[in-house]
């Protein structure tokens, strides 16, 4: 067996990243795993040139991307969520694994998951459900492919301002919206997926849940 993982995020190194490999290394299996900032890969143009051949006519890495996919016994696509949505990357990897679709359904009965990380804390009142939105989106590619969902793990991530670099905060701070108008970098806890032992417990728990859909 041999799972593909594929993570959105451009920041190296990221709980996003971590949080992919902590599921891939509980599989126990053959995995790869591709960080899509480091590829070339266009959105679909919805141009239906790959309904014949199953291969995207634009000739950058999604072709090889899209492969990979193809070849893989599974898939788990890790993302996060600016703007309360899922990230670009992720979208237009999705978008991309289109191809597949035609006549065969290349990726249908694979077992998938979605890991997906989020700034906005769950259940934050007058916020966006960003991490709903982010699973929906990598759920909703897989029930439309017919993949067997497995599952998702959702895990606590960081705004951007945490990092910005900024002497002291503006007016629009996510910081000051989430934890109030004494927020700063300093006093707002940071997230690190690896201290979290229920959502590093919960990303096992996927990995193995996976390799038992695939083998069951």
């Amino acid at each position: 067996m041999k799972i593909l993982g594929v993570s959105g995020s451009p920041i190296e190194n990221s709980n996003t990243d971590r949080a992919l490999k902590i599921a891939l290394a509980a599989t126990g299996v053959k995995t790869e795993l591709y960080k899509l900032s480091d590829y070339t890969i266009a959105p679909c143009t919805a141009c239906l040139g790959c309904r014949e051949t199953n291969v995207c006519v634009q000739e950058d890495d999604g072709i090889m991307l899209a492969e990979k996919a193809y070849k893989a016994d599974a898939l788990i696509i890790a993302g996060f969520t600016p703007y309360s949505t899922i990230d670009s990357r992720t979208k237009i990897f999705i978008e991309r694994l289109y191809p597949l679709h035609h006549r065969h359904g290349l990726m249908s009965g694979k077992p998938g998951g979605a890991i997906v990380t989020c700034g906005i804390p769950p259940g934050h009142e007058g916020m966006p459900p960003a991490c709903e939105n982010g699973v929906d989106a990598i759920r909703n590619y897989m029930l439309a492919e017919s993949m067997h969902f497995i599952g998702e793990v959702r895990v606590p991530g960081n705004v951007p301002c945490v990092a910005c670099g900024q002497e002291g905060q503006c007016g629009v701070s996510s910081l000051k919206i989430l934890f109030g108008k004494d927020a700063t970098p300093e006093n707002v806890q940071i997230n690190i997926v690896e201290d979290n032992l229920g959502v590093v417990a919960a990303l096992e728990k996927l990995g193995r849940d996976i390799v038992g859909a695939y083998y069951g």
